[in-house]
C-alpha cells in the first residue's frame, strides 16, 4: 500500500507528528482518562492501560459530558495530552479544551474531523502520522503494516 493521505476539516490550527493510537470505540475523557498520567483508565475500553501522551489520538467521537474539557485541559497542563486528534466527528467540548490549551498554556493541539476516508481503517496504532490542521490533511508517514 502506498502512502496514505486524506483531507479533513480543520477544527483547530496547528501541525503535529506522532505515533498513532487508534480506537474504534468512542472515548469518554471524564472517568476514561487519567489526565495526570495520560492513560486510559476505563476498564471497558479497548485502549485500557494505554497512554495517549504524545500520540496522535484517532477515535470516532467523544462521549460523556462537558467535563471532557476539564480532563483534557488538565492532561495538557500535565504534559500528558495527545499531540493531535483525528476524529470522525469532534465534540465541541473537546475542541474547547484545545482552544483553551493554547490560550492558557501556549500549547497547540491540532484537531481535524470529517475525514474524506475512514481513518479507523486507513491508520493503525503505531503508524507515524502527521496532522496538518492548517490545510486539513492527515498523512501516514510510516506504516506498521
Amino acid at each position: 500500500m502506498g502512502r496514505v493521505s486524506f483531507k479533513c476539516r480543520p477544527v483547530t490550527r496547528g501541525l503535529a507528528e506522532g505515533e498513532a493510537l487508534v480506537t474504534r470505540q468512542p472515548i469518554s475523557f471524564w472517568g476514561g482518562l487519567d489526565p495526570a498520567a495520560g492513560v486510559i483508565i476505563d476498564k471497558r475500553h479497548e485502549l485500557y492501560g494505554k497512554s495517549v501522551a504524545g500520540k496522535v489520538l484517532i477515535f470516532p467521537y467523544a462521549k460523556g459530558s462537558v467535563s471532557a474539557t476539564t480532563v483534557l485541559l488538565e492532561a495538557v497542563r500535565c504534559n500528558s495530552a495527545p499531540v493531535a486528534i483525528v476524529s470522525i466527528e469532534i465534540d465541541p467540548v473537546v475542541a474547547v479544551a484545545a482552544f483553551l490549551a493554547e490560550k492558557l498554556y501556549g500549547k497547540v493541539i491540532p484537531i481535524v474531523d470529517k475525514p474524506e476516508i475512514n481513518p479507523l481503517e486507513a491508520i493503525k496504532s503505531g503508524d507515524l502520522v502527521r496532522v496538518d490542521a492548517v490545510n486539513g490533511v492527515v498523512e501516514v508517514l510510516r506504516s506498521q503494516s
